[in-house]
């Protein structure tokens, strides 16, 4: 079973700014409803909702917090209906700054677990809580968001690169058992993007240094990075599931 974009709902974690309000955009560009998921961002995620019209809005909810990510789901189905699609994009307070990036020698399993709370836990809340509606319609679309490090870690962010990896493997494991109902998950890794939040304070010449070093000489921009998605959740992408995509301009061959 496929069902255009058009005819989804779609909830986009972590959507209020950067890459999530990228890949907002670009489905709502493609006239699904969308649920802009957002922790603390609400000034941000209103705003986008408001500009992308009556078929998205802003949803609070921690995905850390099971019970946070259920009434999250009920309350997108009432408003929308049953939710077709999930786009776990949310990322754990973070600065892309290597100078500033905790060093093995003083990293605490508290900053480990800070990004796996996130990543990791917060797909398998997001997951329990809306298998039961995509199976029942026998239509799924799951898409994690990944990073390039793992395949070339040149900038060694110990917590975020090890959170990310675990949910490469969720999203693989994840894959292999929802795929008999119809439910595809897949993950895209984006590489440096210029520029979104937790880029902002990465240096100038590490943008310049990643430009010149991938075939395209550029660095990939946030709404690069949504199409990618929306291949995943469009019907193009229907035979394709536990892979990992990476969009980084060729920097990483994969």
């Amino acid at each position: 079973m496929t069902l255009d974009i058009s005819k989804q709902t779609v909830i986009v974690t972590g959507a209020g700014r950067g890459l999530g309000a990228a890949i907002a955009e670009a489905l709502a560009r493609e006239g699904a409803k969308v649920a802009i998921n957002f922790r603390t961002s609400r000034r941000e995620a209103e705003s986008l909702a408001d500009r992308l019209g009556d078929r998205t809005r802003a949803f609070q909810a921690d995905i850390r917090d099971t019970d946070a990510v259920n009434r999250l789901v009920a309350e997108v189905t009432d408003a929308f209906g049953v939710p077709t699609t999930v786009v776990h994009n949310a990322l754990t307070d973070f600065s892309f700054n290597g100078d500033a990036r905790p060093k093995l020698s003083d990293l605490s399993w508290h900053d480990m677990t800070g990004q796996l709370d996130t990543a990791l836990k917060g797909a398998l809340n997001l997951i329990q809580a809306v298998r039961a509606g995509m199976a029942a319609s026998g239509f799924g679309r799951i898409v994690t968001i990944g990073t390039n490090l793992f395949q070339n870690p040149v900038v060694p962010y110990h917590d975020y690169t090890a959170a990310k990896a675990a949910l490469l493997s969720l999203t693989r494991t994840a894959a292999a058992e929802l795929g008999p109902d119809g439910i595809t998950v897949n993950m895209v890794s984006g590489g440096l993007l210029r520029t979104t939040a937790a880029s902002s304070a990465t240096p100038e010449a590490v943008f310049d240094l990643v430009a010149a070093s991938t075939p395209l000489r550029r660095v990939t921009t946030p709404e690069e990075a949504a199409d990618a998605v929306l291949f995943f959740v469009s019907p193009w992408g229907r035979a394709v599931t536990g892979q990992n995509l990476i969009v980084d301009g060729g920097l990483v061959f994969g």
